[in-house]
């Protein structure tokens, strides 16, 4: 991968049929370790697009992070601006805001790998909760990053 292409892990089929299960699972109203189905209207489609994601809250704010990089959610959630989070029949409409600071960043992503790293460290090159914030913030960039803002 070059320097100017952004950093995205693809799912495999085994990962894809997770991904699946997961976002049934969280339709359903079963929060697997505090996971919720992510819904964000398609940049080109205009589709809602689903799947399972690790929401997390640190200082006291809600935050989704891609651990696998720039991904077709975080482009479509660049674009819409919002989208919404379920489990169950709970359904919480929501706004966000990227973060683009590294240092606020590494913060999160190092809060984030402290709760998620045992599923997500694979996704972050050797980078962890007990890095450097010097090598966090280099990852930084990986990882987008995106605080969310509840509005129903």
């Amino acid at each position: 991968m070059n320097a100017s292409t952004p950093h995205y892990v693809k799912a495999g089929p085994l990962e894809t049929r997770f991904n699946a299960l997961f976002g049934k699972l969280a339709r359903l109203g079963i929060s697997l370790a505090g996971t919720a189905e992510l819904s964000v209207r398609g940049r080109t489609s205009g589709k809602m697009q689903h799947i399972p994601v690790n929401p997390h809250t640190f200082e006291g704010a809600q935050y989704l992070v891609s651990a696998r990089g720039h991904s077709q959610w975080v482009r479509n959630m660049r674009v819409a601006g919002g989208g919404e989070l379920r489990v169950g029949r709970k359904v919480r409409p929501f706004t966000v805001t990227e973060l683009t600071d590294p240092a606020q960043k590494a913060a999160v992503l190092r809060a984030y790998l402290e709760k998620w790293g045992w599923e997500v460290n694979r996704f972050f090159q050797g980078v962890t909760a007990k890095s450097t914030d010097a090598e966090l913030e280099a990852a930084a960039g990986d990882h987008p990053v995106f605080r969310v803002t509840v509005t129903g």
